[in-house]
């Protein structure tokens, strides 16, 4: 693990800030994955598909301050989304993800903007992660189709690999210190205080090799 942050063992421990992530996609773009390599920094290539949703805990230093992330992994079928539109108003920070072999989940970046348009706070942060990436030979989505799509929405982009560890730890550190700065800047606005969405039960999980 990289010495910007370590993983929360003890969810007592004393913060400065708490921030809520949200992860969101189509089923198969690796939001699992990236988020265990960010908690744990293990992966799997066969790993258990979300269903409803689910979290982990992470506590980093970031400018002298610790900053708790409750990162919330949801399902990305249709038929659960119904279930994760709820958990948009307590996030404070939404991670796009899209699979670069995978022109479709790219293409449904727009909707899942929409639900965020629909359902989130207006002052949410926002990045778009292109995943995938150390698959080169299967690349559909060209990182300057992805730059350009984050562009238009005037939202940061990086390229990740859960498997090989590329950029992952960049991307969750870059927006927590993107939501810091907000919290800092407008400390009124009530999304910048703990949020108020519980986590729902899940039900049994099925497994799919889906993870890169």
């Amino acid at each position: 693990m990289s010495n910007t942050g370590t993983t929360a063992s003890n969810k007592s421990a004393a913060y400065d800030y708490l921030i809520k992530l949200l992860l969101i996609g189509d089923s198969g773009v690796g939001k699992s994955c990236l988020l265990l390599r960010f908690s744990e920094d293990s992966f799997t290539p066969s790993f258990i598909t979300t269903i409803g949703i689910d979290f982990k805990i992470r506590t980093i230093e970031l400018e002298g301050k610790r900053i708790k992330l409750q990162i919330w992994d949801t399902a990305g079928q249709e038929r659960f989304r119904t279930i994760t539109t709820a958990y948009y108003r307590g996030a404070m920070g939404i991670l796009l993800v899209y699979d670069v072999t995978d022109e479709k989940s790219f293409g449904n970046i727009r909707n899942w903007i929409r639900n965020i348009e629909q359902h989130a706070t207006e002052s949410v942060n926002k990045m778009l992660i292109g995943n995938k990436c150390d698959l080169p030979e299967k690349k559909v989505v060209d990182s300057s189709r992805g730059k350009a799509l984050a562009d238009e929405y005037g939202i940061k982009f990086l390229e990740t690999s859960a498997k090989n560890s590329i950029n992952v730890e960049e991307a969750f550190i870059s927006l927590a210190k993107d939501i810091k700065k907000r919290m800092i800047d407008t400390p009124n606005e009530p999304n910048n205080q703990t949020g108020n969405a519980q986590l729902s039960d899940t039900a049994p999980a099925k497994q799919k090799n889906c993870c890169k």
